[in-house]
């Protein structure tokens, strides 16, 4: 569905202005904006309604955003070369781009303080940024098969869905592991994502499942999942990469993933819920193009999906050094957005 919320229309507002504005901002235009762009004999209604299909020629050019994974820059944060506090102002500047994905393990002792919650948000206010998301690792397994612990994973995150929603993220994004068979473990993770998805519920906030390896990264086994929860904050956080089944973390590089579920189906397998695409990078040739994903592949089954929300950048190679690796995804991204 789409939402005039969220997709731009072509209209006279230049680019750079439409990259500094806020979603929310742009929604108080999006009523004046709406209807007379639309100068073709359909329109999608602001409540999403496709009324009738416009020609071709006619169609309003819509926007996929770029963001910033935080992971990206995971050596310079952890080798205290770069203050993780400054993320977004970094992103901002060094990288030009306007919307962040934080990640928890750089914030694990201040994820209860509010008031450094609030501080993060306003240094991202001051430079224009929008904080989109935080990936939560390391807080147990909402799959456990021991009922307790499952329990005590699930509250373990109720204070990211807090710090999200102090930040003015829309999601967290979480592991789906477990401990079992492929069924025991889908009905632990029902149980453990429900209490979860209840609490995050109460805040507006939503839950993603990003493929991270094992199980996780069976899209079809996952989109179920969802479908059987059947909560609408429940969602998915497709990465290019980590479709690995036999090891947690799912990368499919080198010899240590045997097996692989296919990357180009379990995109597709998961856009229809997916509130965020993380863009994963690896390697490069001279030309630009990545050497282990086809990118432009990737980018066609997202731009011809129902997706119009933010594509993240997140480069995890060793060839070229992160701030490298980030700009060569951002071009690479930039000639299909």
């Amino acid at each position: 569905m789409y939402n005039c919320e969220s997709i731009n229309f072509k209209t006279s507002v230049t680019p750079l202005t439409l990259r500094l504005m806020e979603r929310r901002s742009f929604l108080k235009q999006s009523t004046a904006l709406c209807i007379p762009t639309l100068m073709t004999s359909s329109l999608i209604s602001c409540k999403g309604e496709v009324q009738s299909k416009p020609h071709i020629e006619d169609t309003p050019q819509m926007k996929l955003n770029i963001s910033l994974a935080q992971w990206s820059l995971n050596r310079a944060f952890f080798g205290k070369e770069l203050d993780p506090n400054d993320f977004a102002r970094i992103t901002a500047t060094d990288y030009d781009i306007h919307a962040v994905e934080y990640v928890n393990q750089f914030y694990v002792d201040h994820a209860n303080d509010e008031s450094f919650w609030q501080l993060m948000k306003q240094k991202a206010d001051d430079v224009d940024v929008n904080s989109l998301l935080i990936m939560v690792d390391d807080e147990g397994d909402l799959g456990d098969p021991d009922k307790a612990k499952r329990k005590q994973a699930a509250e373990n995150h109720f204070k990211w869905v807090n710090a999200a929603k102090l930040l003015g993220c829309h999601s967290i994004r979480v592991n789906a592991f477990g401990d079992g068979t492929k069924e025991e473990t889908r009905v632990a993770l029902m149980d453990g994502m429900s209490q979860l998805l209840e609490y995050a519920a109460k805040e507006n906030i939503n839950v993603l499942i990003e493929n991270h390896g094992l199980y996780s990264s069976d899209g079809a086994w996952i989109a179920n999942i969802i479908k059987e929860v059947n909560m609408p904050n429940f969602g998915t956080l497709p990465d290019f990469g980590n479709w690995c089944l036999n090891k947690k973390w799912g990368s499919t590089q080198g010899n240590k993933c045997s097996e692989a579920y296919d990357r180009y189906q379990g995109l597709k397998d998961f856009l229809p819920y997916a509130k965020g695409v993380s863009a994963k990078s690896y390697a490069f040739d001279t030309k630009g193009n990545e050497t282990l994903i086809d990118y432009k592949k990737m980018m066609a089954i997202v731009t011809e999906s129902d997706f119009d929300g933010y594509v993240g950048i997140e480069y995890e190679g060793e060839e070229l050094s992160e701030p490298d690796g980030i700009r060569a995804t951002k071009r690479l991204l930039e000639q299909y957005i």
